[in-house]
């Protein structure tokens, strides 16, 4: 038998993926002492049972010890394995050393997982240098692929979508969205001067100033290609783009700022809970447990 235990703010993924995989769902309860140590309880039904952890890394420092407590506790009472679902894998950019001195935190930060859990399942990470989570894991982790949710929402929502990638980087994978989409789509050129700043090519094409710009993108941070793009759009007289994002970081005010630059609309999966969210990932989550 799976149980399922969602951090806080997960809950509602929580009960759509216990719902469709036929598993029992409940809570981990994290109290935080006045001196900032966290104090993690779980259910007391724990024993003899698969153990999954539902919870997003999109914030990763405070949950860490949180996550170790909880996966310790689990086996302490009586877990046959524990899992972790983690829709947004954190610590994945640092996959080098930059410059001298640097920590390079990726896979640091596996290793660090590994520890504690069985098998990870996480969704669309962002790597770079690393080819797949097997360069990083020896434990079992398997990464899910949105492309077919995204392409569906499109399909459905933007009949006369034009795709745009963000970057030459993203090319394959917004050739894949547009694909399944039955769409076309262009990719941009991005130069970014720093983590603010960002510049953007916007390609001239018939298509996009006829259809409707969706532009792409797997994580929204600060928002600057984001901005940057909807500005260049703008700029040559393209409809107002809609913004479709896997995971919805939007550091500080990225998300009014995106919208304040002339998005017509953003929408993200639910891998990190935010008011944006309209693509669930729980039915893919549900598929992919390793249990």
């Amino acid at each position: 038998m799976t149980l399922l235990l969602a951090f806080p703010g997960m809950e509602p993924v929580a009960r759509q993926l216990a719902a469709l995989a036929g598993i029992e769902a409940s809570e981990i309860a994290i109290h935080r002492f006045p001196d900032g140590e966290g104090l993690v309880t779980l259910p007391e039904t724990v024993a003899g049972k698969d153990v999954a952890l539902l919870a997003t890394l999109h914030d990763p420092d405070p949950l860490a010890l949180p996550l170790r407590f909880a996966a310790a506790t689990a086996r302490e009472l009586g877990a046959r394995k524990v899992g972790l679902i983690a829709p947004y894998l954190a610590y994945m950019r640092q996959d080098r050393r930059f410059t001298p001195g640097q920590a390079v935190s990726a896979p640091i930060f596996a290793r660090f997982l590994e520890e504690s859990f069985d098998w990870l399942v996480t969704v669309d990470p962002h790597l770079h240098r690393i080819h797949s989570l097997d360069d990083l894991f020896t434990i079992p982790a398997r990464r899910i692929e949105t492309a077919p949710l995204l392409a569906e929402w499109i399909r459905a929502n933007v009949p006369d979508a034009v795709l745009l990638g963000p970057d030459s980087e993203s090319r394959q994978w917004v050739s894949e969205v547009a694909e399944l989409a039955d769409r076309p789509f262009e990719v941009l050129e991005k130069v970014r001067s720093s983590d603010h700043g960002v510049e953007v090519s916007v390609p001239q094409s018939a298509a996009l100033l006829a259809g409707t710009p969706v532009i792409l993108d797997d994580i929204a941070s600060t928002g600057r290609t984001m901005i940057a793009a909807i500005e260049r759009l703008l700029d040559a007289g393209a409809k107002p783009p809609i913004c479709v994002v896997i995971h919805a970081v939007f550091a500080g005010e990225a998300h009014a700022a995106i919208l304040a630059a002339g998005a017509a609309q953003i929408v993200t999966t639910n891998s990190i809970p935010h008011p944006t969210n309209a693509i669930s990932l729980a039915a893919l989550l549900a598929d992919a447990m390793l249990l």
